[in-house]
């Protein structure tokens, strides 16, 4: 960045704290001020917005408004959410630790309880972690956004999990403190309160959360949250949510949420886990020196700014040109990888086709609850062999693969699929990681070198820190690098409008409100005229009627999922006055949103 862009980070970084920038919206739905032109920017210039975005997680308090991760308050109840942990490790019988969250928050439930419950595996212990997504297994790989209104299927589900036990510590990840089915988990903790612990993470300071009637239910998230209030005093429940800053595609809480989830659950175990088995009190030094690693591992991870960008670039060609980007990756970094894709569907409205993650080993590998998926289609097969026979055969050179390992997989296997994928496009790179001890791996790495148009390589001083903390941070680092690539490339496909997400699927209440508040923001019109408009993109009428107008949202989100582009048409149709037929037309001739409103203008 030049002068002026460094001078404009400055500012920006905080302005979203001011009480009156966008005081209408929670923090996890405010757009971001450093990220404002993104959708005109390079890829260099958009990871670095990124890069600018995520050093955010970190930042110190700044006044009364927000806590923030670092917090005196923050730490002191990640300290005893750890010691609730490590009461259960040294007596397992009939406990659990359940995790659980939609979407994102879901995935990386998953993705924690599998590394903690490998961990306890190699130490012959008993497992205590369990995870819960709504929507079941399935949305660890695509979109099941309607799962999330429902209070009663996230109680169902925790009720499922924890049949049989008498000790619970429920943690529920719901970034913007606003998702139903977590509110329903919640409320059943707090309703057994003999079995239940209840632990609640998310980005918004309480008063923020969502206070909208849920329906067929008594209970908001907003009121949940105030119970929960009352018992955090007498630590009968916990409630983690320092503010990170808004995300840099406003409200895609996959991006800095989804980190800053990561970083607190496993700060929190791995406390646990070391006063459990390593005899090492949890204590407030010791949580910041464990928050002190992830931020050291954010800035090694932007070190490698160049190597980024060079992905960003080449993923984002392959989406221009209709192409697809494939993650092939081994062990957990597969899992990131596999994640990342799942992510895109819903975010910018892309097909599962155009962003895919496969895993060495497929689904004896992944460990899901609920086994193998794939017969219910080909977005659920995720084995490399599933790479090999499904999507190889038709491999161009408009497509990108990327592989991720570290220098303990396999190199003779990566180099073979290495070889195979070379033969079909040009367009291979890989993200590996190393420690500074490895002189042996790094000499094996020359074909892999010669194979690949770019390489992202980051070698870890290893020290003294734990193998298995050294893979915690390189799952961050690898998630931060897709995030930037998944991202990136869509921006550069024109899937934002500044940094709105102007494709979002609208198949979930949250969505709705989301799709209904950009709209007014971006149109200047009022919040009726844009729900007007915003349901008549939804239908694929221009005029509503009385039945469309009088259902309740649960219908509207329903039609909505057969639809695409809706939030889209209903912008142009906003900005411009055209029927839904001539927008369509008009953003078939320039499907980039900000390009089709400026011609439109001009």
């Amino acid at each position: 960045m030049d002068s002026s862009d460094t001078m404009y980070c400055l500012s920006a970084t905080h302005e979203w704290e001011s009480a009156g920038y966008e005081p209408s919206l929670p923090v996890s739905e405010k757009s971001n001020p450093l990220t404002r032109d993104i959708d005109r920017a390079s890829a260099d210039s958009i990871v670095a917005m990124l890069q600018a975005c995520d050093a955010q997680i970190f930042q110190e308090e700044t006044g009364p408004a927000y806590q923030r991760l670092l917090s005196e308050q923050v730490v002191t109840t990640l300290v005893e959410v750890a010691q609730k942990v490590e009461l259960i490790l040294k007596d397992p019988q009939d406990s659990l630790v359940v995790l659980s969250g939609c979407g994102t928050s879901g995935r990386l439930a998953f993705l924690v309880t599998s590394f903690f419950n490998k961990a306890l595996k190699r130490m012959n212990r008993s497992l205590v972690y369990s995870y819960t997504i709504a929507g079941g297994d399935r949305a660890l790989f695509s979109s099941q956004e309607a799962p999330e209104d429902s209070p009663e299927l996230g109680m169902l589900s925790l009720k499922k999990v924890c049949e049989g036990k008498k000790r619970v510590l429920f943690i529920g990840i719901s970034c913007g403190l606003s998702a139903p089915f977590v509110a329903g988990q919640l409320d059943l903790c707090l309703q057994h309160p003999q079995v239940y612990t209840p632990v609640l993470v998310g980005f918004n300071p309480a008063r923020q959360a969502r206070d909208e009637p849920i329906s067929g239910c008594s209970f908001t998230f907003g009121s949940v949250v105030r119970r929960m209030q009352e018992l955090s005093e007498r630590r009968e429940a916990f409630l983690i949510n320092p503010a990170v800053g808004p995300e840099a595609i406003s409200g895609s809480s996959r991006m800095k949420g989804g980190s800053a989830t990561k970083i607190l659950l496993e700060v929190v175990l791995s406390a646990a886990h070391a006063a459990t088995f390593s005899h090492v009190p949890v204590t407030k030094h010791g949580i910041l020196q464990l928050m002190k690693v992830y931020e050291r591992s954010v800035e090694i991870t932007y070190c490698q700014r160049g190597g980024i960008t060079r992905l960003v670039e080449a993923a984002g060609r392959s989406l221009s040109l209709r192409g697809r980007v494939c993650y092939l990756g081994w062990g957990s970094l597969a899992l990131v990888g596999l994640i990342d894709a799942s992510e895109c569907n819903p975010t910018f409205g892309a097909d599962y086709e155009d962003i895919r993650g496969f895993i060495s080993g497929g689904y004896e590998e992944f460990d899901n609850n609920e086994g193998p998926l794939t017969s219910l289609g080909p977005e659920f097969c995720i084995a490399h062999e599933d790479f090999l026979h499904l999507v190889l055969p038709s491999l161009t050179d408009k497509d990108s693969v990327v592989l991720l390992y570290t220098h303990s997989d396999d190199f003779n296997e990566v180099v073979k699929l290495a070889r195979r994928v070379k033969e079909k496009t040009s367009n291979l790179h890989a993200v590996y990681h190393e420690t500074d001890r490895n002189d042996e791996a790094a000499l094996q790495q020359d074909e892999i070198i010669k194979l690949c148009s770019s390489r992202l390589h980051f070698t870890w001083a290893q020290g003294a820190t734990a193998s298995e903390s050294l893979l915690r941070a390189w799952e961050l680092s690898t998630k931060l690098v897709l995030n930037a690539v998944s991202t990136g490339a869509h921006v550069l496909k024109g899937k934002t409008y500044q940094n709105y997400m102007i494709d979002v699927q609208v198949t979930n209440s949250k969505l709705y409100r989301r799709a209904t508040r950009l709209l007014q923001k971006l149109s200047g019109h009022p919040e009726g005229r844009c729900e007007e408009a915003l349901l008549k993109a939804i239908y694929g009428v221009d005029e509503l009627t009385e039945e469309i107008t009088f259902c309740d949202i649960n219908k509207h989100t329903d039609v909505a999922q057969n639809r695409r582009k809706v939030v889209p048409l209903a912008l142009v149709c906003l900005l411009t006055g055209y029927s839904l037929k001539e927008a369509e037309t008009h953003l078939e001739q320039k499907p980039v949103v900000r390009e089709a409103v400026e011609m439109w203008l001009s």
